[in-house]
């Protein structure tokens, strides 16, 4: 890992609900970090923390989104939804929004999770549930940050799960601190 390079920190979570009680303060937190914070560029909970992150002024880091687009005579054509209108970088794949299990090689959560330094994981379902379980295949260091939203899955051991903002800072300068 290149010290001298901005620590990206990976926010995964629903497409389909904001959780915007945890995204969007999560988001505002990374901003003040002065790191760049990747997702699947969608709505949802990545929208949320996208839209935290993007309200902070000044901010150092970047919002980066890892899309789904299809690709009819090798034009690019973006998802409905994707990218949300905060992602700063977007990065286009070929790879299926749906249809897949979110573990298969063929998933963009592979993506996501090694790009990231940390990861945070949001609630959402078992595409969240597939980018918590690669983290820990990477040995990617991967906190949960539900506050106080329950999720239908079990967190894996030595996953720890925060209950405050405080315990995601902690978590985070814990693993990338020497570079913020």
């Amino acid at each position: 890992m290149n010290s001298a390079r901005r620590p990206v920190i990976g926010v995964m979570g629903s497409s389909t609900q904001a959780y915007e009680d945890v995204a969007e303060p999560l988001g505002r937190l990374l901003a003040m970090l002065g790191v760049h914070m990747l997702n699947g560029g969608g709505v949802g909970a990545m929208g949320a923390a996208s839209r935290g992150f993007a309200d902070v002024e000044p901010r150092a880091g970047l919002i980066i989104g890892i899309l789904p687009a299809d690709l009819p005579d090798g034009e690019v054509v973006p998802r409905p939804g994707y990218p949300n209108p905060w992602i700063d970088i977007a990065v286009f794949t070929h790879l299926p929004l749906s249809g897949i299990s979110g573990t298969d090689p063929r998933s963009r959560n592979h993506i996501n999770i090694l790009t990231s330094d940390v990861v945070v994981v949001l609630p959402g379902s078992e595409g969240t549930q597939s980018e918590m379980e690669l983290s820990m295949r990477y040995g990617k260091p991967v906190i949960a940050f539900f506050g106080e939203h329950a999720v239908a899955w079990d967190v894996p051991a030595g996953v720890p799960v925060a209950r405050t903002l405080d315990e995601v800072e902690r978590f985070v300068r814990t693993h990338v601190g020497d570079r913020l």
